[in-house]
């Protein structure tokens, strides 16, 4: 069958009559030449390249006149294997408009150009040789700034038809600052019911005026959520730990009604104050949740500094480092013959710590701590600075050892795709579990663990005792109960999803009724044991229970770990679709405000605010891709 197909691929070359096939030998075909003296020179040749054949008939039959074949005298049904590589058709047919202004709208939204681009000369002449029925249209600045505004408009309205599919929305908010003017950033969360993926999408980027104070946040976040449609959809709110955010959210949650007091007292209110409080009144905030990046930021940086600074064994030792530590990279990073020197020791270049990054420090660290004594001092000495010696290096190595754990603590937290509010809590587990495990092997730094968990356990005390942070563990199916060490914990775990699978059933008024009793049956009839069963009449959980741990049980004793298998179980999967909507740090709203320093750079600072916002949500969005 292999000889048949090689042949047939070979008799459709134009030049195939002048040789016949003989047979098919390993990946070449074997034919013989009709033009050489007696026709008995034989020839290889490639199962899909007749290259060697037509050298053969350019060397030695130059001066013959080659005709063309126009019939296949062999016909066959097998069809000709494909070519190496496809030949470029720009001729395969047109575009229409509609596809030609979407493609130049990504690409001016997408990488972040002018609108004034659609009117430089040269993209004008590369939009001309896009092949359009009745030929291209070229779009002007004012013409392409209102096509913006139409898709951003459809854009609003998809997200909003999107919202309204949902139960469950996480928000997160931060202010960032750019050219001094001050912006208000949102970003949605959500996990699709469906695909059980993570989906995102930005809600705004709001210029604000005047100061940052906690009321004028709190009107602006109540009113975005509101345009949205999500106001009472939000479970929960990310921000950092800034005064202003913290405050916002504690005083505009809403009043929950407290059943101990039985007693009415009397206020007296000036009605100037009523007045003048009366719209604000009606500003209602989600449930607020601390950013646990920045949180474990903070512990990195401050907590681990108080005890290295508080500590006798440690402060000499530590200033001492660090300090070497700091003059080398202010060398490194202000004179190009260290940097150059630094480079040749350690075939890579040295890094230096950023400020608002505590990662970026210790990656800093280490990246010394990883060469030996002897190539430190011969970085050091060429450049006149103190070489850093056994004692601090062995500090350092400690310091990185101790750390670590926290690093990576801090890059499972900072991702979105993949990261939920229920990794929160296996992450701060496996996080002081980790860090205790190293301490028997310290020298220097003995205390620096017990410190660290300490401070972990002050700084997150409210999400390690909270059963919802527990609930949004166990229901990710990729922790479960895995990640709780004591058993009677992991009991007492239990039994609280169990409870919240009872809270998500249908109440008795949603249940049909047991034994109903008929409306005509008269009040009197009937046995004095059949009134008596009437009488005492009881709701029976035996089997709703019975329902409810089936689940539970037959849900922990799997040993899949995808979300998927989420739908075989829907009252865990209404579960975690309410509580792992948030994610744990604030993160994506600063990827946004990173993206939005690109948008509005110094060459484009007279973009409007609403211009800019609009260009700054396509883009986050990726309206354009879809």
């Amino acid at each position: 069958m292999a000889t048949a197909e090689h042949k047939s691929s070979f008799s459709a070359w134009r030049y195939a009559h002048y040789f016949p096939f003989l047979e098919h030998k390993e990946k070449n075909v074997l034919v013989k030449c009709k033009l050489c003296l007696g026709g008995s020179k034989i020839l290889f040749t490639a199962q899909n390249s007749n290259s060697n054949l037509l050298k053969h008939l350019q060397k030695q039959h130059a001066g013959t006149k080659l005709l063309v074949k126009t019939t296949d005298p062999e016909p066959s049904d097998a069809t000709p294997p494909p070519p190496k590589q496809q030949r470029l058709d720009f001729n395969r047919g047109t575009a229409s408009q509609v596809k030609v202004d979407k493609a130049i709208a990504r690409y001016v939204v997408e990488h972040v150009q002018a609108i004034s681009t659609v009117e430089s000369p040269a993209f004008r002449e590369l939009e001309s040789m896009i092949p359009c029925p009745g030929g291209t249209r070229h779009m002007g600045r004012k013409t392409f700034s209102n096509y913006l505004e139409k898709e951003y408009t459809k854009m609003d309205s998809e997200l909003k038809k999107t919202f309204e599919g949902l139960e469950y929305i996480s928000t997160t908010a931060d202010i960032c600052s750019f050219h001094n003017r001050s912006f208000l950033g949102i970003t949605s969360h959500w996990i699709n019911p469906t695909t059980l993926q993570r989906q995102k999408a930005a809600l705004a980027c709001k210029r604000i005026k005047g100061r940052h104070t906690y009321d004028l946040i709190a009107s602006e976040i109540d009113h975005i959520h509101s345009l949205d449609g999500v106001s009472t959809k939000v479970t929960s709110t990310v921000t950092d730990n800034g005064s202003n955010f913290v405050k916002a959210f504690a005083m505009y949650q809403p009043e929950s009604l407290s059943d101990d007091d039985d007693e009415e007292e009397v206020i007296f209110t000036d009605v100037a104050d009523v007045l003048n409080t009366a719209a604000e009144e009606e500003i209602v905030l989600p449930p607020h949740q601390r950013c646990a990046s920045h949180t474990l930021n903070l512990i990195s940086c401050a907590d681990v500094l108080k005890w290295l600074l508080s500590n006798p064994g440690t402060k000499g030792i530590y200033r001492s480092s660090t300090a070497k530590c700091t003059a080398l990279w202010n060398k490194a990073s202000r004179s190009t013959v260290a940097s150059e020197i630094g480079s040749d020791v350690f075939t890579k270049k040295l890094l230096v710590p950023c400020t608002t990054r505590w990662n970026s420090c210790y990656d800093a660290v280490a990246r010394i701590v990883e060469r030996p004594m002897i190539d430190l001092s011969a970085i050091s000495d060429p450049i006149q600075l103190k070489s850093i010696s056994d004692r601090e290096l062995h500090f350092l190595k400690e310091y990185c050892a101790i750390m670590k754990p926290l690093t990576v603590a801090l890059d499972i937290l900072h991702g979105e795709d993949n990261c939920y509010f229920g990794t929160l809590l296996p992450t701060l587990e496996t996080l002081m579990s980790k860090t205790l495990e190293m301490k028997d092997s310290l020298t220097v730094a003995t205390g620096l663990p017990e410190a660290i968990v300490q401070a972990i356990k002050k700084r997150f005390a409210s999400i390690l005792e909270s059963n919802d942070a527990m609930l949004a563990a166990v229901t990710l199916p990729k922790f479960k109960l895995r990640w709780v060490r004591d058993q009677r914990k992991k009991e007492m775990v239990k039994g609280i999803l169990a409870a919240e699978c009872h809270k998500f059933l249908p109440g008795p008024e949603q249940q049909p009724a047991r034994n109903p009793v008929s409306p005509t049956t008269p009040p009197d009839s009937g046995s004095s044991k059949d009134k008596e069963q009437d009488f005492f009449c009881f709701e029976d959980d035996d089997e709703t229970f019975s329902t409810v741990e089936t689940e539970v049980m037959a849900y922990l004793k799997t040993a899949e770990t995808g979300m998927e298998i989420l739908k075989r179980f829907p009252t865990i999967k209404a579960i975690c679709l309410k509580l792992n909507a948030a994610t744990p740090p604030s993160a994506p709203v600063e990827r946004l405000f990173s993206l939005g320093s690109v948008v509005l750079s110094p060459k484009r600072n007279r973009l409007s605010d609403q211009r800019f916002e609009k260009l700054l949500l396509m883009r986050y969005n990726h309206w354009f891709e879809s």
